[in-house]
């Protein structure tokens, strides 16, 4: 969870329009205030082989991380046409691209002449064009095959049939969805970008980005973003402060979890319809399927998304997106000091750590299953969710 963090008036959007909830957003809202919470009524367990069975984890990979649609990186990376952006840490090489119209691409990293890596690299370039550095047959943006050196020595080839490869993809409220299934379907990509157009993510800057290795399974990670209990208690010195007494709303979209914890002291004579005043009382956080977490803070945004690369490892690229760029030196420092607070501390040191640490003890064999209290429930579902996707992968 995020801390309210003073936002810095440098830094706050331009429009004069107000950011308004959507209807689902306020309605949780209004469950914290009006005591309509949802809270779980029973202890649960999930059995301790989910996260250190390495053919489990491989069972997962085939039925989520190859099949589902899932959260690539915010639009911010790419903030303007002609760019592009090399992507390894799914296990695919991909090619991130914005063309000259402003539609965002992702392609395998391949040059369709011999296999070669097209881009390399890890940082975002700006290009009007992608070329191969092995023969130099050149790309545009948008994945059409531009040209290639001595095209006489290739009398038969149709530009037509060498474009790149590209995958499905889908940018909607400030991400860029994509899909290793031909038949992706985004209709729930699109229904949750309208949330996060509330929070104006599709307009925000990316202020930082880094990636961190945690050796924990994926599911550790997720599980403290699904559930109150350590908040006061992990997060002592840092935002635990912040959430003394807080209330927890949730419900799901598809397999798609979002949750609400709520200041309830602080929430009378809060107009919940102005999403600014809102965020000052209410903390989102939302866990897509099959691994990114989002959590807005009042005035900025984290967007996690998690790489499994094995049972016990995990890649997480945070981004930490502001509502624009860094006018002056004071607000710079005020958001370097909430990117410390939140990647450097919260996250890095507590709540990874907290994963690397359940990792090393659920791998000792001593626990066989976990056990989960009243105010734990979030993890359950999300549990019986991803076996739901087991199940129907066979």
């Amino acid at each position: 969870m995020n801390a309210p963090v003073k936002p810095a008036k440098a830094e706050r959007g331009q429009s004069s329009a107000k950011l308004r909830p959507t209807p689902s957003q306020l309605a949780l809202a209004q469950a914290i205030r009006d005591g309509d919470a949802r809270v779980t009524q029973a202890t649960a367990t999930v059995p301790a082989s989910r996260y250190t069975d390495p053919s489990h984890f491989e069972a997962e990979k085939r039925a989520l991380f190859d099949r589902l649609a899932q959260v690539l990186v915010p639009s911010a990376l790419l903030p303007e046409p002609g760019m592009a952006v090399p992507h390894d840490a799914t296990g695919r090489p991909l090619l991130i691209t914005r063309d000259k119209s402003g539609k965002a691409h992702v392609f395998l990293n391949v040059c369709q002449h011999r296999g070669t890596r097209l881009v390399e690299g890890e940082e975002v370039q700006c290009a009007s064009r992608l070329v191969c550095p092995y023969h130099a047959w050149t790309y545009q943006l948008d994945g059409r095959l531009l040209g290639l050196p001595r095209p006489e020595t290739f009398p038969d080839l149709d530009k037509d049939d060498y474009h790149l490869k590209e995958l499905p993809s889908c940018e909607a409220g400030g991400l860029i969805w994509f899909s290793p299934q031909r038949d992706a379907d985004f209709a729930l990509a699109r229904t949750l970008g309208e949330d996060f157009s509330a929070f104006a993510m599709d307009q925000s800057f990316l202020f930082r980005r880094k990636t961190h290795e945690v050796r924990g399974n994926w599911k550790l990670i997720m599980d403290a973003f699904l559930e109150s209990y350590h908040v006061t208690r992990l997060h002592a010195d840092t935002i635990g402060p912040f959430f003394k007494d807080g209330i927890t709303a949730g419900d799901n979209i598809g397999p798609h979890m979002r949750s609400a914890v709520g200041r309830l002291e602080e929430m009378d004579g809060i107009d919940l319809s102005d999403m600014e005043a809102m965020r000052r009382v209410v903390t989102f956080a939302y866990q897509l399927l099959p691994a990114t977490i989002i959590v807005p803070s009042p005035d900025y945004v984290n967007v996690m998304v998690l790489m499994p690369r094995a049972h016990n490892l995990t890649l997480v690229e945070d981004f930490m997106l502001i509502p624009e760029a860094p006018a002056t030196d004071k607000a710079r420092d005020h958001w370097e000091r909430s990117w410390a607070l939140l990647d450097g501390g919260v996250f890095a040191s507590e709540d990874f750590r907290a994963a690397e640490l359940g990792q090393q003890g659920l791998e000792s064999g001593a626990v066989e299953q976990i056990t989960l209290g009243t105010l734990e429930g979030g993890i359950a579902r999300f549990d019986e969710t991803v076996q739901e996707f087991l199940r129907d992968a066979g």
